[in-house]
């Protein structure tokens, strides 16, 4: 009976580690990271333009780290230290967000002289495409009421 119980809990272990060996396991995003050339310039457009929230960042990282609630518990963590050029555009690198109304962003934008790329997708929901001090395209799709 005792090897029979060892031999159980040997093959159940063995099913598990097959299990968990097949698959990486993603369950949710948790945070995208930017390497930014000016923090301070980064942290207040992500800040006053795109009105995320702040999360604090440890103390021997505030020099160099400015991190943003993005979502019930998805962040952007800006990263000092780009000295390389960003190249995107709408078509290629870029992220996409939520707003609650895609007219009131847009006004938003245009009462901050704020440049923008507006476009009507193919299927008929409008876009707003801004991007960051550093070229990070941008993508604002209004948030869909229907299920």
């Amino acid at each position: 009976m005792r090897y029979y119980f060892l031999l159980v809990i040997f093959i159940s272990s063995i099913t598990a580690y097959s299990q968990s060996a097949d698959k990486l396991g993603i369950v949710k995003h948790n945070h995208i990271g930017l390497h930014v050339k000016d923090i301070q310039a980064s942290t207040k457009f992500y800040r006053e333009t795109l009105g995320l929230q702040p999360i604090p960042v440890p103390d021997d990282l505030k020099a160099i780290r400015s991190w943003f609630k993005l979502g019930e518990d998805q962040q952007i963590h800006l990263l000092a230290g780009r000295t390389e050029p960003v190249v995107n555009d709408r078509n290629g690198g870029h992220f996409a967000v939520f707003v609650e109304s895609i007219d009131q962003a847009e006004a938003f934008l245009k009462k901050r002289n704020i440049s923008y790329h507006p476009q009507v997708r193919f299927d008929g929901v409008k876009q707003i495409y801004i991007t960051d001090p550093d070229g990070y395209v941008i993508e604002l799709n209004q948030i869909s009421t229907k299920k």
